[in-house]
């Protein structure tokens, strides 16, 4: 038996939830820049950013969608997972300095299947900035 497992499909419930926090920096915005090839200035140009709506530099969405796949991945329901499907809506930018807190939460779970679906959402200051769900395929207890 694998003992990286943190859940098997068998040992999930509905509402079971779990977060992770982190701090949004301006290495961490220009990595994910590099990484993806997104150099929008608005992420990327201080100058730039200073003429927008925002007054300042934002993290790119997906920056912070991928604090929910840490949640996924790492906690809830943590390694041997595989997150297939994330749909979010952004409704607030992150900036630098910001402590975004992601949240997912199991809202539906297919025992046939070995889907579970997740509401999840990233929050800061206790205002959510993106909010959907996400589906993730998790292993059935193997059989001994």
């Amino acid at each position: 038996m694998d003992t990286n497992i943190k859940y098997y499909l068998e040992d999930l419930q509905l509402g079971m939830k779990s977060s992770t926090t982190s701090v949004i920096t301006g290495k961490m915005i220009d990595t994910f820049a590099e990484i993806t090839g997104d150099n929008n200035p608005i992420h990327v140009d201080s100058e730039f950013a200073a003429t927008t709506q925002f007054g300042q530099r934002i993290a790119h969405g997906a920056l912070s969608a991928s604090f929910i796949s840490a949640v996924l991945g790492n906690d809830l329901p943590g390694p041997g997972a595989v997150f297939v499907e994330l749909n979010l809506r952004f409704r607030k930018p992150a900036f630098i300095g910001d402590v975004v807190t992601a949240v997912a939460e199991i809202s539906e779970i297919n025992l046939r299947t070995g889907r579970i679906k997740m509401k999840c959402y990233c929050e800061v200051n206790g205002k959510k900035i993106c909010r959907g769900d996400a589906g993730v395929f998790v292993s059935k207890r193997p059989i001994i």
